[in-house]
């Protein structure tokens, strides 16, 4: 008897009206706006911890003479990875951003932009 029965969820149209369901607090543009910020600034994170291990993987096997061992060097080096992975993930370009944004907005919304 309950086999029988269609969950209905937010991508899948409402078997009497033919319309999709959405959730309506994805239908709020605010919602959307802050959701995406915080995918792209996720993505932001991501890519500037994943420069930092590369470097300090270089730092630890660089020679104890190396510019890279510089703490000024480092400092600078720290602060331009920084910027890099807050402008590749405006730029959406290791799609974290995306995937994240595909599980937690309704199929309509959820659009790269």
């Amino acid at each position: 008897m309950l086999n029988n029965v269609n969950a209905i969820g937010p991508e899948q149209p409402d078997q009497a009206t033919g319309e999709e369901k959405v959730a309506p607090a994805a239908l709020d543009k605010a919602y959307v706006a802050k959701a995406t910020k915080a995918a792209v600034e996720f993505e932001s994170f991501f890519i500037s911890h994943m420069l930092h291990q590369m470097r300090e993987s270089t730092r630890a096997i660089a020679p104890d003479d190396s510019p890279t061992k510089d703490k000024v060097n480092q400092d600078m080096t720290d602060m331009v990875d920084n910027m890099l992975a807050g402008n590749m993930a405006q730029q959406r370009a290791f799609g974290v951003a995306d995937a994240i944004l595909r599980q937690i907005l309704p199929a309509p919304l959820n659009k790269a932009g």
